[in-house]
């Protein structure tokens, strides 16, 4: 059985779930990661991102993919799809998507380091794919984000 503090502020897993209708990172949760001492890989794919074009007010598809090196934090799944769901009816650029849902995850983890990518369907024709990452400043984290951004799409 997982220790309260293990569980401390996960109020979303078990419960209804309830659909924010527009950007939400408040819904973001987050739990203790039992082995910050390892170095490893955590990835998340969503296939089924939506969002809007702020201009025309249509709608945007993409998988986000989402890969990260935790810490003391990690981001708690269920939390992780609502929060995505949010952008549904939020008007933004697919890089400014990127670039937010990134930052948002900082704010919340404080990772090690962390790449976020959106593969957004065409729309006139034209594909985007919009890549941000981060690596802890100070750190082989940091080398390691200058590095896979350098490398990026080669």
């Amino acid at each position: 059985m997982a220790s309260n503090r293990e569980n401390e502020g996960l109020n979303t897993l078990g419960r209804k779930t309830e659909y924010k209708s527009d950007y939400a990172p408040e819904v973001l949760e987050s739990f203790v990661n039992k082995h910050p001492d390892n170095d490893y890989w955590v990835r998340f794919n969503c296939p089924e991102f939506t969002s809007l074009c702020p201009i025309t007010g249509q709608p945007d598809f993409a998988e986000i993919r989402i890969s990260y090196i935790p810490d003391v934090r990690m981001v708690e799944s269920k939390s992780l799809k609502l929060y995505l769901f949010s952008f549904r009816n939020h008007g933004d650029f697919h890089e400014d998507c990127v670039n937010v849902i990134m930052k948002d995850l900082i704010k919340l983890m404080d990772p090690k380091y962390i790449e976020v990518t959106g593969l957004f369907t065409p729309r006139g024709g034209i594909s985007i794919f919009p890549y941000a990452n981060y690596g802890r400043k100070g750190t082989k984290y940091e080398k390691l984000a200058e590095y896979r951004l350098q490398q990026h799409d080669l």
